[in-house]
């Protein structure tokens, strides 16, 4: 790191810092007892500093990875500052630990900026700089930053699970993506995702001798034919049932291996993926949640994705494939009339933003959510375009950690989206400075909205007195 990017990067996480604290201080004034999850985390966590690990409440669906850290930190702190385990382990204090998760991810998104784009000699020092400011305002993960919530924790561990994968440092890896499992069982998908990367590198280096065999001119993308998608597969399958080339990449990828062999035995013995109440986490086929996430990328990504020049340039890919389209539109109505689930949640928690997109936008007619087929079109067109400058391996790979992390989920909701989100918005190519400045303001602007009528635009439930706030 140059010396006046240093200095610019120490300037922009201590600012980011500074005022996260401020707003901090803000939000723990205002609502000093937990709130929403925090009334089953919090207890969960002092039971734990109090060394009574054997108590856990059944309401609780994730491992107790945040309750191990949490006690990691807050006994120190108080043997430290000669601190009583009441204050250690208060509401306040717990909070304070996803600050310092911000803390982390913000450097680790900076690292992974970095190591991803490290062969783009054009992007400066302070774009990387203002993408990672960006990327840490993300409004969805910088609002929970706030509260004692699993999603700061297990952001860090996954982030830096993926840099130690780039970097080559594989048992490293694979032993933060088991912290992230920690924190979250869904995370083992960005472990396979990992041992993706690994995999497609090869794939890719394969693929290339491939077509210099051939004397092809250059590597089939996302924007080539469907002959060409098909010598793919084929090469595909032949390369995947050599014996030899299976030791080999089982060789390179052994640490997420075992990881994922420990998943799968978890599963076993527990009887399934969640802990806890499994009433209300069933797992199924929600082909409409990669609607969604689409959709909820488009929203947060516009600068990068809905453009003048991508419309025009989707529109003339219409008319040029217009069978193509027509069948995934086809497949996608499909999809939605047969596979759209509504989870009880969403229907009956009014604090929540998802309670209103879906009685707002979904519950208005029924032909809504049919009618918004093309927008889903135009988002997952987009959302591909911003990624043909990675290899069909990789985008592969990613689209099927994708579908694993989201279809599954019965339960609409937005935090389910932001690891999914984070690592897509990493890989895609830097964009003008203009767009930068503009997605970033767009996010200050959504997290002043978000915590503006989080703190001052309370309600109260009838024939109850506590406060309501809003949140995503």
């Amino acid at each position: 790191m140059e010396r006046a990017a240093a200095y610019g990067f120490s300037a922009a996480m201590s600012g980011a810092f500074l005022l996260s604290c401020l707003l901090f201080a803000a939000l723990n004034r205002r609502q000093r007892a937990p709130y929403m999850d925090e009334a089953f985390h919090v207890p969960q966590a002092q039971a734990y500093c109090e060394g009574r690990f054997q108590q856990w409440d059944p309401m609780i669906t994730t491992l107790p990875g945040l309750y191990l850290v949490s006690v990691g930190v807050a006994k120190p702190a108080a043997w430290l500052f000669g601190w009583t385990g009441s204050i250690a382990c208060s509401t306040g204090m717990l909070r304070f630990i996803n600050l310092l998760f911000s803390v982390g991810n913000f450097y680790l998104l900076y690292l992974l900026l970095s190591k991803v784009h490290a062969k783009n000699k054009a992007v400066s020092g302070f774009q990387r700089i203002l993408s990672t400011l960006t990327l840490a305002a993300f409004p969805t993960l910088y609002f929970f930053t706030f509260l004692y919530y699993t999603d700061p924790g297990s952001v860090f561990f996954t982030l830096f699970s993926y840099l130690m994968c780039l970097y080559g440092n594989h048992k490293t890896s694979a032993l933060l993506g088991f912290c992230g499992f920690m924190f979250r069982q869904t995370n083992i998908v960005w472990t396979v995702f990992c041992a993706g990367n690994v995999v497609a590198e090869k794939l890719n280096e394969a693929w290339k001798t491939e077509l210099l065999k051939k004397k092809d001119e250059k590597i089939s993308s996302m924007k080539g034919s469907f002959s060409d998608l098909i010598r793919i597969l084929q090469f595909l399958i032949e390369y995947l049932v050599s014996p030899q080339n299976l030791i080999m990449l089982i060789a390179l990828t052994w640490p997420y291996v075992i990881l994922v062999v420990v998943f799968f035995a978890f599963v076993f013995i527990n009887g399934g993926i969640v802990v806890g109440d499994r009433s209300s986490h069933e797992a199924c086929l929600h082909f409409p949640q990669l609607f969604y996430f689409l959709s909820f990328t488009l929203f947060f990504s516009f600068p990068h994705l809905l453009t003048l020049t991508k419309i025009r340039k989707f529109l003339l890919t219409l008319r040029k494939h217009p069978m193509q389209y027509s069948l995934i539109a086809v497949i996608s109505l499909f999809l939605i009339w047969k596979f759209t689930y509504v989870h009880k949640y969403l229907l009956a928690d009014n604090r929540h933003y998802t309670f209103y997109v879906w009685r707002k936008v979904f519950q208005r007619h029924e032909l809504v959510k049919y009618l918004l087929v093309p927008v889903y079109i135009f988002a997952g067109w987009s959302f591909a375009d911003t990624l043909k400058s990675k290899s069909i391996f990789w985008i592969l790979v990613y689209f099927v950690c994708l579908f694993a992390v989201t279809v599954p989920q019965k339960l609409l909701e937005f935090r389910y989206f932001i690891l999914p989100y984070l690592i897509y918005r990493l890989n895609i190519p830097f964009p003008s400075l203009y767009r930068q400045l503009l997605e970033l303001a767009f996010y200050i602007f959504v997290n002043v909205t978000t915590f503006y009528l989080f703190l001052n635009k309370t309600f109260q439930w009838p024939n109850s007195e506590e406060v309501q706030r809003f949140m995503w």
